[in-house]
């Protein structure tokens, strides 16, 4: 009687309805076992998280309005503004206390980034590629809207969602460019904290956007790789002194994360990887090389998040 042989690439591709190449890699990075734990976890729908939003409201009193209204909230651990939303009357995204910039909806993964930047009120803080604006909000919020937010975006067709966003959460304190963040240097403007949540291929969001199962190439990695490469090569030519710069995706292709950091170190002696608290108990990054084992790396099917990557660099 013969054993019954594993799936090859192929199958699997075929079975959760994935480009090939995909599914090849995964089994490279992870193993089999764990390829078929995270094209299991991608089935299932994201958890729908909202982050307080603190310029107007405290997560206690967010927590008992929404829980009157008949909402299910779970705080979540290590992020004393995030709560997960569990049954409702009807959508999260509906209420009066959203409508009014209460609370934002978004990934718990996508709320690290600026957790571990820590921006502070006084402080000079460029977001590079900041639409549809989380992440600029967040910004705004733990700086109390004291200091200067730089906020910049490229795509014209997401700048209406930016500013509503800014507008909705009474962010203050901030400028909006729409431009290419690459050019930002022109202005002369150099600031103590950065934050570039680069564009990708969107590998990770697989959980709430299933179509990106097929809809990148390798090519594509490839294309956002080396515009990543310049971005945060950009970033570090705004980032003064001491500064501190948090680069993120919400893809897990090596190719887009370690490797675009080592890039960065490669060409710039005076920049370090910064060891971070490992929130969620995030996996190290990938690779050999020590400093990138101090990035965070987030998959769905060890966190129930969406698949992120998050690294911290110091400019000495």
């Amino acid at each position: 009687m013969t054993e019954k042989s594993p799936p090859t690439p192929r199958d699997l591709a075929q079975k959760f309805g994935y480009a090939e190449y995909m599914v090849e890699r995964y089994i490279q990075l992870f193993g089999l076992e764990e390829t078929l734990q995270l094209l299991r976890a991608n089935e299932i729908p994201l958890p729908v998280t909202i982050r307080t939003n603190t310029l107007k409201i405290t997560p206690k009193t967010l927590n008992k309005r929404l829980e009157d209204k008949g909402f299910e909230i779970r705080p979540v651990q290590e992020l004393p503004y995030a709560f997960e939303v569990g049954k409702g009357p009807y959508s999260i995204g509906a209420t009066h206390e959203y409508m009014f910039g209460f609370y934002f909806l978004q990934g718990i993964a996508s709320m690290i980034p600026v957790e571990l930047l820590d921006p502070r009120p006084g402080d000079m803080v460029i977001d590079m590629c900041a639409a549809p604006g989380g992440k600029s909000t967040h910004i705004a919020q733990k700086m109390q809207n004291k200091g200067t937010l730089y906020v910049i975006e490229w795509n014209e067709v997401r700048m209406p969602a930016l500013t509503t966003n800014l507008a909705r959460c009474g962010v203050h304190n901030h400028l909006v460019f729409n431009m290419d963040a690459k050019k930002f240097g022109s202005y002369g403007i150099q600031a103590n904290k950065i934050l570039l949540d680069a564009p990708c291929t969107g590998e990770g969001t697989i959980r709430s956007d299933p179509s990106r199962k097929k809809s990148r190439t390798m090519k594509d990695v490839l294309t956002c790789s080396n515009t990543q490469k310049d971005l945060i090569a950009a970033a570090i030519k705004l980032l003064r002194p001491g500064g501190e710069l948090v680069y993120s995706t919400c893809s897990i292709a090596p190719e887009e994360n370690e490797v675009v950091v080592q890039s960065a170190l490669d060409a710039f002696s005076n920049v370090s990887v910064v060891e971070v608290p490992r929130i969620l108990q995030a996996r190290p990054g990938l690779g050999d090389k020590a400093a990138l084992h101090r990035a965070l790396r987030y998959y769905p099917h060890v966190h129930n998040t969406e698949g992120f990557f998050v690294c911290k660099l110091k400019k000495r």
